[in-house]
């Protein structure tokens, strides 16, 4: 009797046949040459064959994550992959190539984040021709951030080109909600007869034409409309991002910076930006004129003195009522842990809104001092990991005088 035929003209046993080899396929993949054989007895007596495709994909990952390459990577060639115990060299262009066409976006960024942290292939940044091959992400703008000291002349505009892709691309993820929310909350309660769309107020709109309401058409019919007052007073409030660079930090520095620089491009805040390790440097130009030129002003890695930096940031502060200080850190504190807490309360009681981001990332989990963080919570100043989705709300809800411990809690609840 003829097997039982599928929707699509196929014998189900043969689709249950592909299906399988699909999967086996997959682990080979995952697992690499060393599971060939223990695959094989899986797959049936047709043992296991990759596909044209597939083969280019195991190559590709056997250059990352098979112990039998050497890893060293090579200008030219047919490079390839290294079988059994022998010894190989990979031709980059090639293989950047064959990555970026056979896996998604981000397995690409793991990849290649991979190719040079467990092969170190720095060439990979320093080779013009290479480095335009490589898919612009925020992991890689960490690497060249931490590598940017030796990157040769050559490179160098490959290299802030591929920077400045990131940071566009982060700037028009954030730019319009940071605006609208700041905008929205420094003219919550001022209203003027111009009237805009964009700045209608509903609320008020619906509150004061309540009497107008038509029962028998069931309608409200307002005769007068109420309109938010959107335009921009200069320098309205002071708003300062104190950053730690720090290794660990590469991400949330990053984003960041980016803030800092949209923060920038509104009228009515004057921004600060302010960076630190053991010593503190003031980008606030650089992130006024050129984000891309911020990021290569910051130098990952070394020591903490989160004292020091927020000393320095206390001679931006004129009007405490008028202040928002957001200090981005691990708060793995190398200076003066004591003098830092009793820094922060002061400038917390004087009036400035304070908030300390554990980490500024699409992840948000961050590696911390819990029991600093616990201090400052205590004293006023909420510590918590923030995506940069959040950003705006915590932003608006600062300068609108909201409770930020509530707030925090809200937007994080699974932090507590």
């Amino acid at each position: 009797m003829a097997d039982k035929e599928n929707g699509s003209g196929r014998n189900e046993p043969d689709l249950a046949a592909q299906q399988k080899q699909h999967a086996v396929s997959r682990w080979r993949l995952i697992l690499g040459e060393a599971a060939q054989k223990q695959l094989e007895g899986m797959n049936g007596p047709g043992g296991l064959h990759l596909t044209e495709e597939e083969a280019i994909m195991d190559a590709a990952l056997a250059a990352i994550y098979d112990d039998t390459t050497d890893g060293a990577p090579s200008a030219g060639g047919s490079g390839g992959r290294a079988a059994g115990g022998g010894r190989g060299s990979v031709n980059l262009s090639r293989w950047l190539g064959d990555v970026r066409s056979l896996f998604s976006e981000d397995v690409v960024s793991i990849i290649q984040n991979d190719a040079i942290e467990r092969r170190g292939w720095k060439q990979l940044l320093f080779e013009p021709e290479l480095l335009a091959s490589v898919k612009p992400d925020i992991q890689m703008v960490g690497t060249l951030m931490a590598l940017k000291g030796k990157i040769p002349e050559k490179t160098k505009e490959t290299a802030r080109m591929l920077v400045k892709a990131v940071v566009d691309d982060l700037m028009s993820r954030m730019k319009e909600d940071m605006q609208r929310a700041v905008t929205g909350a420094l003219n919550k309660r001022q209203h003027t007869p111009l009237p805009s769309l964009s700045g209608l107020d509903w609320k008020r709109t619906i509150q004061r034409n309540l009497k107008h309401y038509d029962t028998e058409r069931k309608i409200l019919i307002p005769e007068r409309f109420y309109y938010f007052d959107r335009a921009r007073r200069s320098k309205e409030w002071t708003v300062i991002l104190d950053i730690d660079q720090s290794g660990s930090m590469a991400e949330s520095v990053i984003w960041a910076s980016v803030t800092g620089a949209v923060f920038a491009s509104m009228p009515a805040l004057d921004t600060r930006v302010v960076v630190f390790d053991t010593e503190v440097v003031d980008l606030t130009e650089q992130c006024a004129d050129d984000p891309v030129d911020m990021l290569f002003g910051i130098q990952l890695g070394g020591g903490t003195d989160i004292n020091k930096s927020v000393a320095y940031c206390e001679n931006f502060i004129e009007d405490p009522k008028k202040t928002l200080f957001i200090m981005v850190t691990d708060l793995y504190e190398g200076g003066n842990q004591s003098a830092l807490v009793r820094r922060m309360r002061e400038m917390r009681e004087s009036g400035v809104r304070t908030l300390c981001l554990l980490a500024l990332s699409d992840s948000g989990r961050p590696f911390y001092d819990e029991r600093l963080a616990r201090q400052l919570a205590r004293d006023g100043t909420p510590c918590f990991a923030c995506t940069p989705a959040m950003l705006p709300e915590l932003v608006a809800g600062a300068l609108q005088g909201q409770d930020m411990s509530a707030l925090a809690k809200k937007l994080t609840p699974e932090k507590g």
